[in-house]
């Protein structure tokens, strides 16, 4: 099967390896983009290859549209992973991220594509409901809330140009994650690690013990020091579990 297209718009390859390395897919937060994952590609290197999805409307695509479909948006990135050689990816999301990922662990596995393991980071269950409602709060409001989560620096929000980019992406993600509905179907093969802050305001640890019943494969559930980006300094715990798997 051919390699992933290094000029891919999508999949875009952080750090490469030699051939046979383990393979590592990252899928951002909501408003987050490919680049968020640099940090991280250069500590598994060489151990492992990285690679990141980059969404539509970030970044150098920002002239494109935002999905408002996890579903949809889930399809788009499959098309450019069913071919995508060996050996089996593992799938790393954070946040919006692990939902996607979910979802595309999903369609990989039922096309007949193995998925090495589904690693779900900051996030409740899937089945798990909220009446969260962040995509409906003024620009001010939303930028004070995305700050308080400690996932973007408070001085670029507080630049006017930097807002009119990183907003339009981050309530797009937020109406997507926000309005996306589980739906039944078979339980994934491979194994599902989540992973979630001690002082996470998101997700708990019910919710995120929650990832349990979406696999038919080994589960575990790992509680690291932090909030609900714990992971902004990669800690070395994370990154043991990424190269351990």
């Amino acid at each position: 099967m051919p390699a992933i297209d290094d000029a891919d718009l999508w999949i875009r390859r952080l750090r490469p390896a030699g051939g046979g390395a383990p393979r590592l897919l990252c899928f951002p937060h909501a408003g987050g983009s490919a680049s968020y994952f640099f940090p991280l590609a250069g500590l598994l290197a060489p151990a492992a290859e990285v690679l990141a999805v980059q969404y539509p409307g970030r970044q150098d695509r920002r002239t494109e549209p935002c999905r408002h479909d996890l579903h949809e948006l889930a399809a788009e990135i499959f098309t450019r992973l069913k071919g995508s050689g060996e050996p089996p990816l593992t799938l790393f999301g954070h946040s919006m991220g692990a939902t996607l990922a979910y979802e595309v662990a999903r369609l990989l596995e039922s096309s007949g594509v193995p998925v090495a393991r589904l690693i779900v980071s900051g996030r409740r269950g899937p089945a798990c409901r909220r009446a969260d409602r962040m995509r409906l709060l003024s620009d001010d409001e939303l930028v004070a809330e995305t700050a308080a989560l400690n996932g973007t620096d408070p001085r670029l929000l507080a630049d006017p140009d930097v807002r009119a980019m990183v907003l339009p992406p981050l309530r797009g993600d937020y109406r997507a994650i926000e309005i996306y509905v589980h739906r039944p179907g078979p339980r994934l093969a491979c194994p599902v690690t989540a992973v979630v802050g001690d002082a996470d305001p998101v997700t708990t640890l019910a919710e995120a013990g929650a990832w349990r019943s979406v696999t038919g494969g080994p589960f575990d559930l790992r509680v690291l020091p932090g909030g609900h980006f714990y992971l902004g300094a990669w800690p070395a715990e994370l990154v043991r579990l990424l190269t351990s798997r």
